[in-house]
């Protein structure tokens, strides 16, 4: 079993397509119209046609996709350009703050309330016992 990638359900697939490729930079490898995949896995997907396509009917919803309950996260090497560029634009949910962890971090909304975390690399260290015997 291998984890491939989360496909977030989008209203407007053309807006949606147009925040993450222009607003937060990222490089579209393959357009299908009602699907969309970025670079690193990321991918978007209309709503209504996914939904047809995994329940064989869409849903009326007035709500947005987004339900704050997940949260997509990104890496940027410059934190501080990133939030200058986005934070203007966006629906913020804090502006940038070091966490508990150590690492700084912000978060906001995109165009269908999914929350999105911007935060800068983190160095993992390897699981295991750290100490030598």
């Amino acid at each position: 079993m291998r984890f491939i990638n989360p496909i977030p359900f989008v209203h407007d697939i053309n807006h949606s397509k147009e925040f993450y490729e222009k607003r937060l930079g990222l490089k579209i490898l393959e357009d299908f119209g009602n699907f969309v995949l970025f670079e690193a896995g990321f991918a978007l997907h209309e709503g209504t046609s996914l939904e047809q396509t995994i329940w064989r009917k869409a849903f009326i919803r007035k709500e947005p996709y987004g339900r704050r309950n997940l949260l997509l996260y990104f890496e940027h090497e410059d934190l501080d350009a990133a939030f200058e560029n986005i934070a203007p634009h966006v629906e913020l949910i804090h502006p940038i703050e070091r966490q508990a962890w150590g690492q700084r971090v912000f978060r906001f909304y995109d165009p269908d309330r999914h929350a999105i975390e911007i935060g800068e690399p983190q160095t993992l260290r390897p699981l295991g016992n750290s100490h030598k015997s």
